[in-house]
Order: C-alpha cells, then structure tokens, then sequence
C-alpha cells in the first residue's frame, strides 16, 4: 500500500549529481529508490543514509530494458508507487575528433544518456498514469547539450537529444498531469566532470562562466527538488541551465577541461563514475 510520502526514483543516484538529488529528496520527506551500475557506491550510500523504511538500493544499467523496469517494480512493490522519476544517469562517453570516434563508443553513449532516459520515462509514465495522480519526471540534460563548443561531440549530441526528448514526453504526458522537465547544468564539482584536472579547472573558471563559484550537485539537487514538487505545477517541457551564466556568456568549457589538446590526441570512452575505467587510445598508437 502506498504511503503518504511522496516516492521517487534516481537512476545514476549513487554518486554526483543523482548522490544530492537523492539525499535532498529522502530530506524532503520522500521515500527513495536509487538505480546505478555501481554497487560499491550504491552499498556505500546505503551504509551512510540508508532508512529500510525510506531508502533502495537497486544495480541497474539504464540501457538495458530488464534492469530498468526492474528498478520501477522495486519502487510499486517496496513504497507503492512513483510520483517523482529523476532520469540523471549519464557517463562521459565518447572523446576524440569526430574521425577518430569508434561507432560502438559512439551507440554507448547514446544508449546511457538517450536511450536511458527513454527507458525509464516509459516504464515510470506507465505507473503514474495508472494511478492517475499524475507525476514529475526531470531529466537530467547538460549545458553542452544546448550549444556546440561546451563538451564532447557525442556527449553533447546525446544529452541535446534529451532536450527535444523532454519538449515532446511533456507535450504527449500532460493531459495526464504529468509534468516532464530537462535541467540542464555547466561545471559542476563532481569526479566526473572534473576528474582528475579539478585545480586547472578552478584556476581558469573566470575564463568560463562569469558567476564567481563552481557549481555544485547541491545547487542541481535543489533545482530537482523544486521540479519535484507542487511550487512548479505549471512547469513542464522546460529545459532549465544552472550554469552559472556559463552560456549568457558563450560556452568556452573546451578551452577550461583541455588545455593541453589532450582531446585531440586521444580518442575513447569515459565511463565516469561506474567504477569502470576510462578507455582511451593516443591516435598515433594502441590502446591504454
């Protein structure tokens, strides 16, 4: 039987963004299923936040149909239901120039960031449309999917997909109050996003966004919260920057990750925070 709290579900929520978006959720009063490929960090979640009576843990790989269905049931069987689905799971993807990009690296990218979106807004928009209660769905989309120049080619093709995902799911999903929503962030201090050039990126974000501060996953998990709740009824087929006025500016991110050309000497796939290493290969020689 479903409570009074409102339920939600985080895919990529064990780390990051989808870490703070969890964690503000579960503050807010909502019982939470979290879904990563990372179970190391999932268990390390749980240990640290973890309430039998408010918290999940699911491994899920939102590209595979099973896993993600999967994590939905666990929500309907465990809390009795879905009012919130935050699709945030996402990894670097595919680097390198555009003729150096591997066609396989290219399909994974797209099948964690567009195809994991779609999974879980089908199997999420099928349970709060048979309860008729309607819904929030965020959808977590990047700065670099709104502008060329702000990220990796297939990165940012994969997450501009999300956007026009968003705009059409809201249009199709409102006569069942269900509200659709893409957040669109810039530099955010996460290990994904910084890995492991955090001080140069630092040093020359004056270069790069005019706000002051780096972003952080509690400023994204803010926005979330709001998206999730009743202030932002009236919202939806929006896809909202928290940049830090990053692209009011023009996107210069290239310049702050790659200072040494390092992408254009390398090509690969970076898997970011799944616990799986980043593979790249320099263009003039095999793989590390």
């Amino acid at each position: 039987m479903k409570s009074s709290e409102p339920v939600a579900v985080v895919t990529g929520g064990a780390s990051g963004i989808g870490r703070a978006i969890a964690l503000r959720l579960l503050a807010a009063g909502m019982r939470v299923v979290v879904g990563d490929v990372n179970a190391a960090n999932g268990a390390r979640l749980l240990s640290e936040a973890g309430d039998p009576g408010t918290l999940r843990f699911v491994v899920t790989d939102v590209a595979q149909e099973a896993d993600v269905a999967a994590l939905i049931d666990t929500a309907v069987r465990d809390f009795g239901g879905l009012d919130v689905l935050v699709n945030n799971a996402g990894v670097g993807g595919a680097f390198g120039p555009l003729t150096d990009i591997d066609a396989a690296d290219w399909d994974r990218t797209f099948a964690v960031i567009g195809r994991g979106v779609f999974l879980g807004t089908k199997y999420g928009a099928r349970v709060m449309i048979s309860a008729g209660t309607g819904g929030s769905i965020v959808n977590m989309s990047s700065a670099a999917g709104l502008v060329g120049g702000a990220g990796p080619l297939a990165y940012s093709a994969a997450k501009a997909a999300v956007v026009n995902f968003t705009a059409n799911a809201a249009v199709e999903l409102a006569p069942h109050r269900i509200r659709v929503n893409a957040v669109c962030p810039g530099l955010i201090d996460t290990p994904m996003v910084m890995g492991r050039n955090r001080a140069a990126i630092v040093d020359g974000l004056p270069a790069v966004q005019p706000w002051p501060d780096l972003g952080t996953p509690e400023h994204i998990a803010g926005l979330v919260h709001f998206l999730a709740g009743p202030d932002s009824e009236f919202v939806t087929g929006e896809a909202i920057r928290a940049d830090g006025g990053m692209l009011a500016w023009g996107p210069r991110m290239e310049s702050a990750h790659d200072r040494t050309g390092a992408t254009r000497r390398f090509a690969g796939f970076a898997d970011g925070s799944t616990g799986r290493p980043t593979v790249k290969r320099a263009l003039d020689g095999p793989s590390s």
